[in-house]
Order: C-alpha cells, then sequence, then structure tokens
C-alpha cells in the first residue's frame, strides 16, 4: 500500500477528486480549489468533516467486504499515478480488481436520498477521469451507506464525457498556471452508464456490527493527533 499523499502534494496535479469539482456547479469550490493549486491559500482541513473522516474509517472495511463478495482481490491500494503523456492529470486510486484491472472506488454515503443513480452520478467524473489517466475500461463504485448497506455499482469508460472531463481540466490547469479565474465549464455531464448494481443488507454481519468499536477507536486517533495544543 502506497502512503496517503500529502494535501500539499495534490497541488502539482489534477485528481479524481478535483475533476469532480471542475465539472460541478460549484463556483465557491471551484475558485478555492484554483487558490489551493496556485499555492495562495492552505489546502481545506477535512479532520473535522465527519463524512470525510467516515469515508476514511471504512475505506479498508470497504474494500475486505467488495472482496469478500465478490471473490476478487483489490490490488494497488492507494497507488499514486500520473497519466504518461499529460503531467498535470494523476489518479490516487483506492485500488484496481485483479484480473479485470477495473478501477476500484470506495465510498461512504449517507442513507437518506440514497439512490445507485444519484451515487453513480456524484462520483462519475471521479471515476471517468481515473479511468482515464490509466486507461481503463471499466470501473467499480463500492458503497456502504450509513444505513447498513453495501452497493456495488459498475460502469464503463464513456470516451465522450473523458473528452469533456479533459477538456474542462485542461482549461482550469491553464488558469493555475496564468492566473487567471476559472469559471464553471458550464457542461451537464451525460447520464451514467451503469452495468450492473448488486446490494447487500450489511446489518446481520459481524463484521459491519463490530465496526463501530473499530470507528470509534479510530476516531479517537483522529482526535489525538489532529487536537490543539494547549500553552
Amino acid at each position: 500500500m502506497s502512503p496517503r499523499l500529502k494535501p500539499a502534494d495534490r497541488r502539482y496535479f489534477i485528481g479524481g477528486s478535483d475533476a469532480r469539482i471542475i465539472m460541478g456547479n460549484d463556483e465557491a469550490a471551484l475558485l478555492r480549489l484554483w487558490r489551493e493549486k496556485r499555492g495562495e491559500v492552505e489546502p481545506q482541513d477535512l479532520s473535522t468533516n465527519l463524512i470525510v473522516q467516515l469515508g476514511l474509517a471504512t475505506e479498508d472495511l470497504n474494500r475486505r467486504w467488495y472482496e469478500a463478495n465478490t471473490g476478487q482481490v483489490i490490488t494497488d491500494v492507494q497507488r499514486q499515478v500520473r497519466h504518461p503523456t499529460v503531467r498535470w492529470m494523476g489518479a490516487t486510486l483506492d485500488g484496481r480488481v485483479q484480473g479485470t484491472d477495473a478501477v476500484f472506488e470506495a465510498k461512504f454515503m449517507l442513507p437518506w436520498s440514497f439512490s445507485e443513480e444519484a451515487a453513480a452520478e456524484k462520483y462519475m467524473a471521479q471515476l471517468q477521469h481515473n479511468m482515464w489517466v490509466v486507461a481503463a475500461r471499466t470501473a467499480v463504485l463500492s458503497v456502504i451507506t450509513g444505513g447498513g448497506k453495501w452497493v456495488e455499482i459498475k460502469t464503463h469508460a464513456d470516451p465522450l464525457y473523458q473528452h469533456l472531463i479533459v477538456t474542462a481540466e485542461r482549461k482550469f490547469w491553464r488558469c493555475v498556471e496564468n492566473g487567471e479565474r476559472p469559471t464553471i465549464f458550464g457542461v451537464d455531464p451525460p447520464k451514467p452508464r451503469i452495468e450492473a448494481v448488486r446490494i447487500v443488507d450489511m446489518s446481520s454481519s459481524n463484521a459491519w456490527a463490530n465496526s463501530p468499536g473499530s470507528l470509534r477507536g479510530h476516531g479517537q486517533r483522529t482526535w489525538s493527533m489532529n487536537k490543539p495544543r494547549l500553552s
């Protein structure tokens, strides 16, 4: 497993999570990302963002659950990759599915208003970006919800959408280099092409039942690492 990138290291390339912002409609988030890449502001501190921390805390469980329920093996966990020809494109992979080389992405999502279509749409730019970087033809989105369900969503590379992503990212990176303020790209993404969906109820599993203790321990470690020092 590769070590996680420090936030400052992400200044020098556009990754999958950046693609979501660049292809989105949140102008404030886009401008903040631009300033971060230019080194004008520090990367946002997400240590107190509960959803982000739950995603980090359940990543290992998510991967193990996927392997147990599919019989597949995940490799290249947290591998850092750069595009072979586009110097400013990169990805930090949650993993690759051994044998198919599909991009593996693990996420935690809240259960209310959850749907497979909404999950695919939310993360499609990230999946398509990462597939483009490593030249993969398929991707797997593995989602654990706070309601105790695991959802597997498979999708294919979409050349048209990937072209739009690369165009938008190239425009954004020019702004990073020349200082021009970026603007919303303004193109609605195509409807996600979902190949297959599988849903498993985790509530009867000992692994899921025991995970609150693990999460509590993770939270204590995170707090002890990030709490401010008292003078």
